[in-house]
């Protein structure tokens, strides 16, 4: 299995969210993560299955909160660029891909 490197805006971006919805529920935090930790499983075992958007960069999409992931393949590695709400501006997310 392929090992997640988050960059620091990202790792930012999905602490806040799960400090968010634990201040919204005491536990909902936890479920975020949780759901989250079970996309990224997704994405190492096969991140193939997940559509490329720009310059390599892929896209996977939570099920149960309004969350999506950014990732690349690098070296035998998952790198996420951004932990994203649906409503933000997508567009903002590609000034991270070099």
């Amino acid at each position: 299995m392929r090992q997640i490197v988050f960059r620091h805006q990202a790792r930012r971006e999905l602490d806040e969210a799960g400090d968010w919805y634990e201040q919204e529920r005491i536990g909902l935090g936890l479920e975020f993560f949780a759901e989250i930790e079970r996309l990224l499983n997704r994405v190492t075992s096969n991140p193939e299955q997940f559509p490329i958007l720009y310059r390599g960069t892929r896209k996977a999409v939570a099920r149960r909160f309004p969350y999506c992931v950014y990732f690349r393949e690098r070296n035998q590695h998952i790198v996420v660029l951004a932990v994203f709400h649906s409503a933000r501006n997508p567009e903002a997310w590609k000034s991270r891909v070099k």
